[in-house]
């Protein structure tokens, strides 16, 4: 089994529109089930956060963004590879907030992202 036929049995586009909800729905343990152990996520202005235990601990005690939703406008899938565009609106830093972003997925062969990285129109987030 390849990488591509494990995606097509997940359905990324499902995938990755429920990472969304879940972000937006504050559900921490859902969100990280869709995530591998060695993940890589990579912000604009920010280090990388490496492993799914940083990746808990950003989500718990260190997003900056918090009270909003993401918009999500399209998703187009490549094999392993997904991009995701859209608007989030909601809090940064406890300040109202809106702004563009585009989003990079890779899954690894169980179906998982693996890495993800954010590109928006603004400085960091």
């Amino acid at each position: 089994m390849t990488a591509a036929d494990t995606i097509d049995d997940v359905d990324p586009i499902d995938r990755l529109r429920t990472y969304y909800d879940r972000v937006d729905d504050g559900d921490v343990d859902g969100l990280l089930s869709l995530f591998a152990e060695d993940v890589r996520y990579d912000r604009p202005g920010r280090e990388p956060i490496e492993g799914i235990d940083a990746l808990r601990r950003f989500y718990e005690r260190d997003r900056p963004l918090d009270d909003g939703t993401h918009d999500v406008h399209h998703v187009v899938v490549d094999g392993p590879f997904a991009a995701v565009r859209g608007e989030f609106t909601g809090r940064l830093d406890g300040k109202p907030v809106s702004f563009g972003f585009a989003d990079h997925h890779e899954f690894d062969d169980d179906g998982l992202i693996a890495t993800r990285y954010t590109y928006t129109d603004r400085d960091a987030v």
